[in-house]
């Protein structure tokens, strides 16, 4: 089977969780799970801390196989109000290793619940309205799908080292996740 191309890879295959050889990185290998299409074919969607614009249908398109029964995406959207206190604008930093981390939260979800994941998160200045962060999840079925993207989030809010500085409407500001640092 060393002549095996990725193209004799299947998607029911993969998607069942059945063993396939394929091409990871330099060398042949077994894997398992639905990333193994992913991994075989060279789509590795970006896990990205980013200061550009955010847009949920390119997680979404990264997300999209034949095999995905069910797609679950996530948007944190920059909010008016924070604690009863109206909220100006959101500015977001994060640690040089932020997106190291992210990758990190990225690939035990995926382990763990044996789902496709993604996620963006931004960084700058964010007005009222915009997207800091998109996370999503694919699988074969939304049982698994759900609560993995929801356990992403969770991750990402506690281990990212990502910080937000809130300006309110008095032009106070207050840092959040400073904390955890």
């Amino acid at each position: 089977m060393r002549g095996l191309g990725a193209s004799a890879v299947t998607a029911a295959a993969c998607s069942a969780g059945v063993r396939c050889q394929a091409v990871c990185g330099a060398e042949w290998g077994w894997v398992m799970g639905p990333s193994c299409l992913r991994r075989t074919l060279g789509r590795m969607p970006a896990s990205t801390v980013q200061s550009t614009p955010l847009e949920a249908a390119a997680v979404r398109a990264d997300l999209a196989d034949r095999t995905h029964g069910a797609v679950v995406l996530f948007e944190g959207v920059v909010r008016d109000h924070d604690h009863g206190r109206s909220v100006v604008s959101l500015g977001y930093s994060a640690h040089p290793e932020a997106e190291r981390v992210l990758a990190e939260v990225v690939a035990e979800i995926e382990a763990e619940f044996d789902v496709v994941a993604v996620a963006q998160h931004r960084v700058g200045d964010l007005a009222i309205g915009e997207v800091a962060l998109v996370a999503g999840c694919a699988s074969a079925h939304r049982a698994g799908a759900f609560p993995a993207c929801a356990e992403l989030v969770e991750r990402i809010k506690e281990r990212v080292p990502v910080w937000k500085k809130q300006v309110f409407t008095d032009w106070s500001d207050e840092w959040v996740g400073l904390g955890e640092c």
